[in-house]
């Protein structure tokens, strides 16, 4: 696992002149952009509530940087089989250390983003706090759902090749479906708001696992966002069950990747 993990992030990175930096400067390229677009032209005045003394720079790179961990686990996992079939076919091993060490490969870089997130924390008056837990308990949560999904796609990506496609729709969709780059208090609402979402949207919105990885992410550094234990453990939920699926789709459709390989 950890020489897929080393193999994968030098291959990557080999013939660029900034090499790792990449990993910081495409997630902070993208929080430019979302903090330009909703922070500036888009501002509204309630967002100071919800995200307490903290600036939106904060929380927009507390949620890219963890965005980008799963956007980059989910599509390049998908072809961890497709893209190693010589290796797959002649390696005596568990063939669901390729997807895996996918999601390992760009774990590393969003650690290494943890650094820069910081910096933000101390300039936009970030909480340092014992809530700081929350990162790596959204890591663990995150990481098993990522696991689940990468052992979902990569077999599927082999024996139908429209998956490719759907995976980047699907990317695009759960970006949008969790408190990414806007608060959870916007589609929750205020009590009494006759705007506000039904309850039953809301719940339905909240058993996306994503939603409370994203507000552990966030409430790390920003305590007014830290999410309710109700939350946390709906997310942690949803994982397992991915990640349990994802178990089960991988060793049921192993046989026929090997023969389409």
């Amino acid at each position: 696992m950890g020489m897929l993990v080393r193999r994968d992030l030098a291959v990557k990175y080999q013939s660029s002149m900034l090499g790792y930096l990449w990993s910081l400067i495409d997630p902070l390229v993208q929080a430019l952009i979302y903090w330009f677009i909703f922070g500036v032209l888009y501002h509204r005045s309630g967002d100071e509530n919800m995200l307490g003394h903290a600036g939106y720079p904060l929380f927009i790179v507390s949620g890219i940087f963890a965005w980008m961990w799963m956007s980059a686990g989910i599509t390049e996992s998908a072809h961890a089989l497709s893209s190693q079939s010589r290796l797959i076919t002649t390696m005596r091993v568990h063939r669901q250390i390729f997807p895996i060490s996918k999601v390992f490969a760009r774990s590393v870089e969003f650690l290494v983003g943890i650094p820069v997130v910081l910096v933000f924390a101390l300039i936009f008056h970030g909480y340092f706090t014992w809530r700081l837990i929350a990162i790596p308990l959204a890591m663990l949560i995150q990481g098993v759902l990522l696991i689940g999904v990468a052992l979902i796609l990569a077999p599927l990506n082999v024996l139908f090749r429209d998956v490719e496609r759907m995976t980047r729709l699907i990317v695009r969709i759960l970006m949008y479906s969790a408190p990414v780059i806007y608060p959870l208090a916007r589609v929750l609402g205020a009590p009494g708001d006759p705007s506000r979402l039904p309850g039953w949207f809301q719940f339905l919105y909240q058993c996306n696992p994503l939603v409370g990885i994203m507000e552990l992410q966030h409430g790390a550094w920003i305590a007014p966002m830290f999410p309710s234990a109700q939350l946390v453990i709906m997310s942690a939920t949803g994982s397992l069950i991915v990640f349990i699926l994802g178990w089960w789709v991988f060793n049921r459709a192993e046989s026929a990747v090997l023969k389409e390989l």
